[in-house]
């Protein structure tokens, strides 16, 4: 059958609802693999406490996480498995991202063990934990940054910055927990709490510019809650305490509670984002068939009907006519070129509007990966922390009062020779 104009703008349809499908597939993915954070999240925090106290504490309560944990892990291998069918249409990019997750994973079992010998240092066992969730939030990143419809793609800005606003939390709920129930405060571990309090205000923020208003406007009338006020009191706490100085080994309960708190009802909020995803999906999907149905049946239309070819194209191409004459419009048993045109004009002009609407959420993509691009290149080059890497990106752009943004651009240009030390004056 010869190439026609139907045949295209079906296909396209076609396409177009196939890959709100696919997008649909990688929400439920992102859905399972923030639920597994989440789960790691509470025992990485269990575990900071259990081996801070010598293993006199958090027993039962790291064991109820690991119970939560595992039968997630075992539905993300099995969604793992699945993409890679083609039908899927996973790409090079997110298998690796995949495998680089399972490397973690199948190291989580010895991790574990060791934790229950006691073996690892309460630092240790959090910075283990921290590298493995840490592959899972890039994972849902990637996810995001793959939607191509501007209302479901803000929603998963949105929610992959609840994820990782949610990380520095629990982050800075191990932190803490560790530092309270070693019963000392320590400068190392005191700056990187307020590095991560820094973090999780950055990461809400952009959550709360892309979140729907009612999600938003609960998640800032949380902030007024009881318990996070609590939690600014005990941050306090930890921030002013003077390194060395001791700590009340009774607030590691305490802080474990109110941040577990906040965290859940991050949580809470994440389930709710994952509903609004399913549910822009659907709606999508619904709205992408009906236009389906329209197209096939104005097609079927001109097919069945044609038009007289000659008065159909003098019509289109006459620049004489007054614009308020009769248009080449069909009537029921004869549709015309124009309504071919129309639904043409149509299409292009809804996938303009989207790529408009889509350039908010990639802005907000993009600005991340540069600045995390930054923080690795003075991470490699410079021996710095992830802290300090930011403090340097933080401090260059206040200095200059430039964007952080632009100075995290500006230091990934500049060349490797640019980050080593000064040289020696002294002549031998």
């Amino acid at each position: 059958m010869p190439l026609s104009v139907s045949h295209l703008v079906l296909r396209a349809k076609q396409l177009e609802i196939e890959a709100v499908r696919h997008l649909a597939g990688r929400v439920e993915l992102a859905d399972v693999i923030g639920q597994l954070i989440h789960a790691l999240q509470r025992e990485r925090g269990a575990t900071s406490i259990f081996l801070a106290s010598g293993g006199q504490r958090f027993q039962a309560e790291r064991q109820a996480a690991m119970d939560k944990a595992r039968p997630i892990e075992v539905t993300l291998r099995t969604l793992f498995e699945q993409q890679l069918a083609p039908a899927q249409g996973a790409s090079a990019r997110t298998l690796s991202l995949m495998a680089w997750a399972l490397l973690g994973l199948d190291a989580l079992a010895d991790l574990r063990t060791q934790i229950d010998q006691r073996t690892p240092t309460a630092h240790e066992a959090v910075a283990a934990f921290s590298r493995l969730i840490a592959g899972l939030v890039e994972l849902v990143f990637h996810v995001a940054d793959a939607a191509l419809h501007p209302g479901i793609s803000r929603l998963l800005v949105a929610f992959v910055h609840l994820v990782q606003g949610k990380e520095a939390a629990g982050q800075e709920r191990a932190v803490g927990a560790q530092l309270f129930a070693s019963g000392a405060n320590d400068e190392a571990e005191q700056q990187r709490v307020v590095h991560l309090i820094d973090a999780q205000e950055r990461s809400l923020r952009v959550f709360e510019e892309f979140a729907e208003p009612a999600l938003r406007a609960r998640w800032q009338q949380h902030q007024l809650s009881p318990t996070v006020a609590q939690l600014e009191r005990l941050r306090r706490t930890l921030c002013t305490t003077k390194p060395g100085a001791p700590l009340d080994t009774a607030l590691s309960d305490t802080w474990f509670a109110v941040s577990s708190e906040r965290i859940s009802e991050m949580g809470r909020v994440q389930v709710e984002l994952v509903q609004s995803l399913r549910r822009a999906c659907q709606t999508q999907i619904e709205a992408a068939e009906r236009n389906l149905q329209d197209s096939e049946g104005l097609l079927r239309q001109l097919r069945d009907n044609p038009p007289p070819h000659s008065h159909a194209v003098a019509r289109f191409f006459n620049t004489n006519e007054a614009p308020d004459a009769a248009p080449a419009l069909a009537t029921p048993d004869q549709p015309s070129v124009s309504s071919l045109v129309d639904l043409l004009q149509a299409q292009s002009t809804r996938l303009a509007s989207m790529e408009s609407e889509l350039e908010a959420a990639r802005r907000a993509l993009h600005e991340r990966k540069v600045i995390e691009r930054a923080k690795g290149a003075l991470m490699a080059r410079m021996g710095l922390t992830e802290e300090a890497a930011f403090r340097a990106l933080q401090k260059a752009s206040m200095d200059h009062n430039r964007r952080l943004l632009d100075v995290a651009e500006a230091t990934l240009a500049l060349p490797d020779f640019a980050f080593a030390p000064p040289a020696s004056t002294h002549q031998k």
